[in-house]
């Protein structure tokens, strides 16, 4: 699996970065560019069917990609490290802290899907679950995860990166798992915890606001924090890399 991540720094404290619905590995914009390299060590890695690994098989569940994510760890000689993930990556994150949380030292969510299921309505869910076989329907939710406010150009880039590196069957998967895989009652029973939490969102995403924040991953973490960027929707590691960057090591910083 090595051979499919992407790891930046030699630092002591190690961080795992989770990709989501539209990423991989190398998906991040430029937000690998500004991270602290000599206190930090951070592996961006590809979920099953994405990037490197998109000929890879599986069930392409939450569960499944958690624990490939501490399987990860595990060959990287990491017995604890941070997480951080971008969107359905941040649920695989929290799944990945409720399967082993001695071993999470702190856990970032960006623009995080919450461990409950995603409610959509009848034209929500055919734009999203279309999106598999149609640029068109990719292009439609970008844009309106980003309020509308960036260029086609932007847009189309993230498309493509999206079409290259990600297998349409993997692809499709991940939506049911994203979307409609709730284990809501597990995160609420062990709500809390030890582990320092903090979610990050960009001010621009009609979907995963502060309001769903506060309604989802702060109750499942009432000890958690909010940071909202006022530059950024849905990507902010391309809309405001240098700021979610910022937010993200001055966290993972602290004692």
């Amino acid at each position: 699996m090595t051979s499919s991540v992407v790891s930046i720094g030699s630092g002591d404290h190690h961080v795992l970065a989770v990709h989501g619905w539209f990423g991989s590995a190398r998906g991040w914009g430029s937000l690998p560019d500004y991270l602290n390299r000599s206190a930090y060590t951070y592996a961006f890695m590809d979920l099953r069917g994405y990037g490197e690994r998109k000929q890879v098989p599986g069930e392409f569940t939450i569960e499944e990609a958690a624990a490939d994510a501490l399987a990860l760890a595990d060959e990287l000689g990491w017995d604890t490290f941070s997480v951080i993930g971008h969107s359905m990556g941040a649920k695989i994150a929290h799944q990945l802290l409720l399967q082993s949380p001695e071993r999470v030292r702190k856990l970032i969510g960006i623009n995080p899907v919450p461990a409950s299921a995603v409610p959509m309505d009848e034209q929500g869910w055919e734009l999203f679950s279309g999106a598999a076989g149609n640029a068109g329907n990719r292009a439609a939710i970008i844009d309106f995860t980003t309020g509308s406010k960036l260029t086609a150009t932007f847009v189309n880039l993230l498309v493509q990166h999206s079409l290259e590196n990600s297998a349409v069957p993997a692809f499709a998967a991940y939506l049911q798992a994203w979307a409609r895989f709730d284990f809501s009652d597990l995160a609420k029973s062990q709500a809390g915890g030890q582990t320092p939490v903090k979610v990050i969102v960009g001010v621009n995403d009609p979907a995963l606001s502060a309001d769903v924040m506060e309604q989802t991953w702060l109750v499942f973490f009432p000890d958690g924090e909010m940071t909202i960027l006022p530059d950024a929707g849905h990507y902010p590691m391309f809309e405001s890399p240098v700021s979610l960057a910022t937010s993200i090591e001055e966290f993972l910083g602290r004692e």
